[in-house]
């Protein structure tokens, strides 16, 4: 009777601090490990948006060079691009600027004329590939489109003096909003790109302050509530 009574005690004995502590540790690793993972994959993303919007700029270089015309203001695009026959490749945009060597204003909502011929000119010319339904790319940020446009010089985003040209936006896929992008991405793209400041330089924030301000991005905010626009041809 003794016996059974030991051997029951002993069969229901615990874990020791030790063995406890060592779970612990390892329960940490894993969580420490997810979050270097996810650390690793935003900054992959960020880094493969960056070389998209780099290709981007040497496609459009390249087209320039080629036919003498900027991709989605070409005057005849149908009858010039092989593979270019129907809208809005073959038609352009509806605009009496069409020709003019630039696109119309950066469209930051609806993507709607001379934007939307843009990459359809520079995937018809053999110059790049990847145009997604809305006749723009998507962006390796996940949720976001690649947008041209031209920019006069006026504010544009949280860019408060841009240099007046040609500029890619980082946007939510959709009509009507522009912030698909935490805060500390659009900072790794500013670094990455030009001076790592969301009002100032070539490259910036598009939001609120909520984005970013004069004293740089707020990185700590979670949510998606930036967007991003930089320079490039012209």
């Amino acid at each position: 009777m003794n016996t059974s009574i030991y051997e029951s005690a002993k069969s229901e004995k615990g874990f020791t601090l030790v063995e406890l502590a060592v779970v612990m540790v390892i329960i940490g690793l894993l969580v420490g490990g997810v979050l270097k993972g996810q650390e690793m994959i935003a900054n992959a993303q960020v880094t493969s948006t960056v070389a998209q919007v780099k290709a981007i700029d040497a496609a459009a270089s390249t087209f320039r060079d080629i036919f003498d015309a900027f991709p989605g203001d070409m005057a005849n695009a149908g009858a010039r691009l092989p593979n270019c026959t129907a809208a809005p490749c073959a038609t352009g945009a509806a605009s009496a600027t069409v020709g003019n060597t630039r696109l119309e204003a950066l469209p930051t909502g609806a993507n709607d004329g001379e934007s939307q011929a843009f990459f359809p000119h520079l995937a018809a010319a053999d110059l790049l590939t990847g145009v997604n339904g809305n006749n723009l790319m998507d962006a390796s940020i996940n949720g976001n489109e690649l947008r041209p446009g031209f920019s006069n010089g006026a504010a544009l985003g949280l860019l408060n003096t841009p240099r007046a040209g040609h500029y890619l936006a980082v946007v939510q896929t959709s009509s009507t909003n522009v912030t698909g992008m935490k805060p500390v991405d659009a900072a790794r793209m500013d670094r990455k790109m030009d001076d790592g400041v969301a009002t100032t330089g070539a490259a910036g924030g598009l939001g609120a302050e909520t984005c970013g301000t004069a004293t740089g991005y707020v990185e700590a905010t979670q949510g998606t509530v930036c967007g991003f626009v930089v320079r490039f041809q012209g």
